[in-house]
């Protein structure tokens, strides 16, 4: 075997009241595309951090090719050959793709920014990665996925030696997640060391080497992924076995609550019609723009309908606001946590009662003491992990971030509410307790549409499954009765025959 490229050694993280991580060790090798595994709350995000100069270690020791160092910023590990392609993208909307890949190390020519050098080879690294995106569009104009396939264009055209991927695939169809496997696999073949954190054990299995897993801060232990299950890994994440994944229960329908009927949005969605009764989990499949959440933000009045009609307990409404449709009874957690759903640089307390802030605050004066009660009782409700609710969304794994946003909406006490891939970049343990939530929350009467690009998450989940393709309903089926092969044929334009 070679020799190591970076390994850490004994490694501690503290913060104000919390040990992130606990004497951890971590050796990655060149040529290989090395796992790294854990629950939200791990330390996987802060050993990242370390490896990348964001952070600096409170005791243990740093190797690179053998040898001692101390990164003092981000700028230091990218010149050193270390490079992160985060879950979040990290973009700056307003620049063009080629300013974006070149931010922070610019090609120069006598002095003066080579703007057509690095054009040409923004053109080349595309054309590479077969994405096809002009050099001078601006992000902001680029969808989702793009982004995402920009921001590691970015980290191909540093040339590092030691890639970090974080959930990389999370806002990527299943094309692209195969174009970006043949990039991971030529990196593999120059020699570069990746590593690669991923809650998709089937992303891990096919791409892994070797793995390493990490639990409560601390390193539990590595393998080889060929010599390993998914139930053994698991156990190891999580300390148990984690035999259910989806651990629904048996809800009793009611009457119908909400009735959508041709509801269209020009240019992203037509004629899209259902019903959603008291009780019921209804799920919505569908690729990367299929319409789904074009869908959901019109009906939480963020967007304006073309044409249709929404019915709620047996009456139109004219939802044109968030206000409206709250004042409805709707709640709407939507898909990215970072940019729509926590505010990251608020705490807890503040985020998780923000909705409801004019209730709590009468004469415009906040009621702290209703404040934290409101916290408490929905806090402890989705057993958010925290120093306290005075601390900073920001400074919460991801899991726990996604907690308080569902906590922010359950607050307002909704009949219905939509969930807009409530498990995107979360692990297993956490998803397992957002299921077992939903599932009991649908139980005792809420009615959810949880929208999910995950086929195991609908399929384990929802009573009905609603299919888009395209901005159309391409068909619905029932949970028994179906499977992957229906949906996925359904989803791509294939379908052949629905249940309604």
């Amino acid at each position: 075997m070679s020799e190591p490229i970076f390994e850490l050694k004994d490694v501690t993280k503290y913060f104000p009241g919390i040990r992130a991580l606990d004497e951890v060790n971590l050796t990655v090798y060149p040529g290989e595309v090395q796992a790294l595994i854990g629950e939200n709350g791990a330390g996987k995000s802060t050993l990242v951090k370390i490896m990348t100069g964001v952070y600096q270690p409170t005791n243990g020791m740093i190797l690179y090719r053998g040898k001692p160092v101390q990164f003092s910023s981000a700028l230091d590990a990218q010149k050193a050959g270390i490079t992160a392609i985060h879950q979040e993208a990290s973009m700056f909307p307003e620049l063009t793709v080629t300013e974006n890949i070149y931010m922070g190390h610019h090609l120069k020519n006598q002095g003066r920014l080579a703007w057509r050098e690095m054009r040409k080879q923004t053109r080349a690294l595309l054309q590479r990665m077969e994405l096809d995106i002009n050099p001078d569009s601006l992000v902001k104009n680029l969808s989702t996925a793009q982004r995402h396939m920009v921001e590691i264009a970015k980290a191909l055209s540093i040339d590092a030696d030691v890639v970090i991927m974080d959930e990389p695939t999370s806002a990527l169809t299943m094309r692209e997640v195969e174009d970006l496997f043949k990039i991971v696999r030529q990196l593999k073949a120059d020699g570069k060391a990746v590593l690669f954190i991923s809650h998709k054990f089937e992303e891990i299995f096919e791409i892994c080497d070797s793995f390493t897993v990490f639990r409560d801060g601390r390193y539990i232990g590595e393998g080889k992924v060929a010599d390993s299950s998914v139930d053994k890994i698991v156990s190891m994440m999580v300390g148990r076995s984690l035999d259910q994944m989806f651990p629904k229960e048996k809800a009793e329908m009611g009457p119908t609550v909400l009735e959508v009927q041709n509801l269209s949005r020009t240019g992203y969605f037509k004629d899209v019609s259902f019903t959603l009764r008291r009780g019921e989990i209804l799920g919505f499949f569908g690729l990367v723009g299929a319409g789904r959440t074009e869908v959901m933000r019109v009906l939480f009045g963020i967007d304006r309908r073309s044409s249709g009609k929404v019915v709620i307990n047996g009456d139109e409404k004219n939802i044109q606001t968030p206000r409206d449709a709250m004042k409805h009874g709707i709640a709407f957690i939507p898909e990215d946590r970072q940019e729509q759903g926590a505010i990251q640089d608020m705490s807890i307390s503040d985020n998780i009662t923000l909705a409801r802030i004019d209730e709590i605050s009468p004469l415009g004066l906040l009621n702290t003491r209703a404040q934290a009660e409101l916290t408490s009782e929905y806090g402890t409700l989705l057993e958010i992990k925290a120093a306290g609710w005075d601390v900073n969304a920001n400074t919460l794994s991801g899991g726990n971030q996604q907690k308080v946003v569902i906590a922010k909406w359950l607050a307002t006490e909704p009949k219905i509410l939509i969930m807009d891939e409530p498990t995107k970049g979360i692990d297993v343990a956490t998803k397992a307790a957002v299921h077992r939530f939903v599932s009991r929350m649908a139980a005792q009467g809420l009615a959810v549409i949880l929208v999910s690009s995950e086929l195991p998450e609908i399929l384990g989940m929802a009573d009905r499954i609603m299919v888009m393709h395209e901005g159309l309903v391409t068909a619905c089926f029932d949970r028994e009765g179906t499977d992957s092969e229906k949906i996925i044929r359904a989803a791509t334009g294939h379908h052949e025959e629905a249940v309604s």
